[in-house]
């Protein structure tokens, strides 16, 4: 990597660790305005950002992508509205930073207060999502962190359009600009030493992209890291589920965008209703070219179905494709998510209390459905404004990283003189 790089994302670190400092003292109306200003400046140069995600998307063809890959890339009017929407969603948050989050008396007349802070500098290391950047930016502003995203090559162009739009707006509510800045380059060596965290730099690195991408994160980071390696979402159709409720949940959790970490990869089906609705099943995902890799037990009821090999219940499709396995009840059904799930995902379709109670408290995963599709498994879902991440580890942050999951605390001790004995 040649000096004026390295040089840069020194630079780029300590003017964001700088802007960090800013951010503990500014006022929530002052980040309110961001908000403002950035939605208007989206809008205003919403041309120059698509003519930018064109460039990616023609070159993302040239390379051979997928188009579930360019679907993930591509940016239109609606989702640019959608970004603005999300924006102002967040704006809408309660500020999380200062808050009191518990307060006791001492004996002694000492007070102790717990109360909420930033992280300080977030390193976000993605893919091929370019609204990416404008999530993260919104939520680490609004809890009081600055960031330093890391587009993947493919999306870099539309990443930085977008940057140029909220750095702007930071301008205008006069924050610093680098509160939200980006890596002008496609080095990976800069991934490197955003792991190494650009020395002492950065607090946290948030990965969002495929298993390869976090894997390496996760392997070679020497800062703290959010991240999920694979979605292996699953679905439990149990006895008592209502078939048609089934179904619908089924079909949207598989293709309603298949190319997410929260669509389901496996349906796993009690054996007692097979054979009235495993056919109307794979005739749903079939006659949606879904390809459908089946057990032994449930391969027999559509031709089109193929064999599932012991791979297929390890495997991440993020494609047309689904993996159906037959089980004997729940406890079959929890053992093999308990065996083949990563921790993200999981849903029971039934309408049996006992049976759902059972599967909540038994499935350890970072979020549990109840008749209801895995592809809720999205901050802006939740009402959390979008989201940085979904982690699925178990310290800190867990499920959808929104603002409040991008917070940390400290102890505020208030006396009169007191001295220890």
């Amino acid at each position: 990597m040649n000096t004026t790089l390295i040089t840069s994302l020194f630079e780029i670190g300590l003017k964001a660790k700088s802007a960090s400092s800013i951010l503990n003292t500014v006022t929530s109306d002052q980040k309110n305005k961001f908000f403002d200003f950035a939605i208007d400046a989206i809008r205003e140069n919403s041309d120059t950002i698509l003519t930018a995600n064109q460039a990616d998307i023609e070159a993302a063809r040239r390379n051979k992508k997928d188009e579930a890959f360019i679907d993930r890339l591509a940016l239109d009017k609606e989702r640019l509205m959608g970004i603005c929407n999300t924006l102002s969603e967040i704006q809408s948050f309660q500020d999380p930073i200062g808050r009191v989050l518990a307060s006791w008396d001492r004996p002694n007349g000492l007070n102790i207060s717990r109360v909420a802070t930033p992280l300080g500098v977030i390193g976000l290391i993605f893919e091929s999502r370019p609204n990416v950047a404008a999530d993260a930016g919104g939520l680490c502003l609004k809890s009081g962190n600055a960031v330093i995203l890391r587009s993947g090559k493919d999306g870099l162009r539309s990443a930085m359009a977008i940057v140029d739009s909220l750095q702007n707006a930071l301008k205008k509510a006069g924050l610093p600009e680098e509160c939200i800045q980006i890596v002008p380059s496609e080095n990976r060596e800069a991934a490197t030493m955003m792991l190494e965290g650009l020395d002492g730099s950065i607090d946290v690195i948030v990965p969002r992209g495929g298993k390869s991408l976090v894997a390496e994160v996760e392997r070679s980071a020497k800062v703290p890291v959010f991240g999920h390696l694979e979605g292996i979402c699953h679905i439990y159709v149990d006895e008592y589920a209502e078939e048609k409720k089934a179904l619908s949940v089924c079909m949207n959790a598989k293709m309603r965008r298949t190319g997410i970490c929260g669509a389901v990869e496996t349906i796993l089906i009690n054996e007692k209703i097979l054979s009235s609705f495993v056919p109307k099943l794979a005739a749903s995902l079939s006659n949606e070219k879904c390809e459908i890799r089946c057990c032994e037990k449930t391969i027999g009821f559509d031709a089109r179905s193929v064999p599932a090999s012991e791979d297929d219940w390890s495997t991440e499709y993020l494609a047309p494709i689904v993996s159906i396995k037959a089980v004997a009840g729940i406890d079959e059904a929890i053992e093999h998510i308990q065996k083949f799930g990563t921790g993200h995902t999981e849903s029971i379709i039934s309408e049996n209390k006992d049976v759902q109670s059972k599967f909540t408290k038994s499935i350890d995963s970072a979020i549990v459905m109840i008749n209801a599709s895995t592809q809720f498994a999205d901050g802006g879902e939740f009402g959390l404004g979008g989201e940085i991440g979904i982690a699925t580890g178990k310290f800190h942050a867990r499920g959808p990283v929104g603002v409040d999951q991008l917070t940390s605390f400290k102890y505020i001790v208030s006396g009169d003189g007191q001295i220890r004995d």
